[in-house]
């Protein structure tokens, strides 16, 4: 029988060794309409898994006031910044908490700062979570209370992402290994 490391070495961690979320300067500023907007957000996040964002679930974040409103009817690098922020973070945070750490990130970082210190933050939680790195890294040379609050979140999505590749790869052996018997 194949252990779990090997069947996450063999599985997950090969999609989460290419994940690599944009940097702020490479978020598309041509403007998106709502669904490309979707589309475009859960293309960069495949890797990751069960995590999606839809249409509606845009909309919804503009009325409540997570996001400005798109300019007739398209959205832009600051938008889909904060879209890819919630779609992650409402892994483990409700969306009154991600409004308040938002809140609480615009005191001290611009959107630009914040958005590239969470990307580079998740994969560098993410590598080590799946054995793709030996330590976690020091991402940034300041400290804040809000970059500590950003840091846990990410932690915790980074578990919560880890165990749904677990409980998956162990479906997907037992599904191989009920065929197997099926086939005796």
């Amino acid at each position: 029988m194949t252990s779990m490391e090997d069947l996450l070495k063999n599985g997950p961690a090969d999609s989460i060794k290419t994940f690599h979320l944009p940097a702020y300067a490479q978020l598309p500023d041509t403007g998106l309409y709502l669904e490309q907007t979707a589309q475009y957000i859960n293309r960069c996040l495949a890797p990751l898994g069960c995590i999606e964002i839809t249409g509606s679930m845009i909309s919804n974040y503009v009325k409540k006031g997570l996001i400005t409103g798109p300019v007739k009817k398209l959205y832009y690098k600051d938008q889909i910044a904060h879209l890819i922020c919630i779609t992650v973070l409402k892994q483990v945070l409700s969306l009154e908490n991600i409004s308040r750490l938002f809140a609480r990130q615009t005191l001290v970082y611009t959107d630009e700062t914040a958005y590239n210190y969470f990307c580079r933050e998740l994969e560098n939680i993410l590598f080590f979570q799946f054995g793709l790195k030996d330590s976690v890294e020091e991402i940034g040379t300041t400290f804040s209370i809000e970059k500590k609050m950003l840091r846990s979140a990410i932690i915790a999505v980074t578990h919560i992402i880890f165990l749904n590749n677990c409980f998956q790869m162990l479906d997907e052996q037992n599904n191989v290994q009920d065929n197997m018997q099926d086939n005796i």
